[in-house]
Order: structure tokens, then sequence, then C-alpha cells
């Protein structure tokens, strides 16, 4: 069985889909530091004017593990998130199908950013149609401080026998521990596709949210296509 463990994301782009449709299951690793300015708290749309951020405001101390991070409840972000991307693809084919439950998804509140991520995550694996099972790192007793130790620890509690690791994952894994403990390593390997997409020159590396928006039913089969095989 393949595992697949990768922080959890706000509305994260194809590549991560990728990597929870080849696994047999996929693990929220939320017991680790959150970066600021990366992908935790954001993503990336395309509109009229350009590519544009979606952004959760998040407060929370330095340092802090992202199952800490608290969303900043002041700010009507999941309004203002809504209405850009109602403003970017209320001509995109698949919107209005989507536009119900989007409204949904952005009528939800989240105290935390690790449920944010998850719902975010729920709603677009839904629309794509990937049904791999999701467990969550914090839930785990007694995982390795280590980082490679975690990541071995992870998939013996979730009875892998294979890990699926991002292609750089050999230039910071300790590779020897993995086969130490009896289970295989692979890289996934993803060229982002083209597919049709609103607003001039195609943009890649988008939210997920950009392909469902676009090319609707088309969506996973677009996805796969990016799949080059794990090595």
């Amino acid at each position: 069985m393949i595992a697949a463990i990768h922080q959890p994301q706000y509305l994260p782009w194809l590549g991560y889909f990728d990597k929870m449709d080849q696994a047999g299951c996929f693990v929220l690793l939320d017991n680790v530091q959150y970066k600021r300015r990366e992908w935790q708290n954001r993503n990336r749309i395309k509109t009229a004017g350009g590519v544009q951020w979606l952004t959760v405001p998040v407060s929370g101390e330095y340092l802090a593990l992202i199952n800490a991070v608290a969303v900043e409840q002041g700010e009507n972000w999941r309004h203002k998130h809504l209405e850009s991307l109602r403003h970017a693809y209320h001509r995109a084919a698949c919107w209005p199908p989507a536009a119900a439950s989007l409204e949904a998804f952005f009528g939800s509140s989240w105290a935390m950013l690790s449920q944010a991520n998850a719902a975010s995550i729920d709603w677009l694996r839904g629309q794509l149609g990937i049904t791999t099972p999701l467990r969550w790192a914090s839930e785990m007793a007694g995982l390795s401080e280590d980082p490679t130790g975690r990541l071995v620890d992870i998939c013996r509690a979730v009875g892998a026998d294979t890990y699926l690791s991002g292609v750089d994952g050999a230039n910071y894994m300790d590779l020897g521990q993995f086969a130490a403990a009896g289970i295989g390593v692979i890289f996934q390997h993803y060229e982002h596709p083209v597919y049709p997409q609103l607003h001039g020159d195609f943009a890649s590396h988008l939210s997920a949210l950009d392909l469902v928006l676009n090319c609707g039913p088309r969506s996973l089969e677009i996805l796969r296509s990016g799949r080059r095989n794990a090595t």
C-alpha cells in the first residue's frame, strides 16, 4: 500500500491531488511547523487582471505547529474569497453547477487553519472524484521528532509498504531509514497539463479550483494526464 504525506494546504494545486490520487492513504501532516508565505494559508486563482492570491488571515505564535494556527475571525475573508471567485469565473463553463456548493463551503466557519484547509481539500477532492482515505498525523501516537523518522513512523501507522515522496524528497530524507524499516520510496513526477482556461494565456500552478471551474467532469482525467511514472 502506498502512503503519501503532506502538510494541509489551502485550496491546493493539481500536483497535490495527483499525489493523493496515487496513494492508498493520504496523511495530513499537521503537527509540524507552520511556514509563513508558503501554501498553507493561501493559493492562487486566475482573473481578468492576472493571477491573484486568496489568503486566509491567521494568528498564532511564531514557530507554531500547523494545528495550533488560528484563523483570524475579524475579517470577512470568506465572503471576499467567494466574491473573487464569482468575479473571476462566473463565465466559466462549470461555474453554474459548482456555485451553490462553493457558497455553502464559504458559508462555513473555522476556528483553526487546519480545519479550513481540510474543508478546502475535501471540497476539491469531492469535485475531482478522488476517494483516497485521509488521516491526521497529529492523531498518531509516538511519532519520531526526526523528520525522516516521523515519515517512517507514519507509514508504519497506516500499514504502508511504500512511501510516495515529492520529487525533491531525496534532497532532505534519509533513505536508509526507510530501507531499514522495509519501506520502499518512490518519487512523484508531475508535468502540469494545459487545459482550457479563461483570461488569456495559460497560467499554471494555480489552485485546482481553476481546473474544476473550467473543466468540470473532465478535471480528473486532465489532472491525471500530467502524471509521469513514479520512480
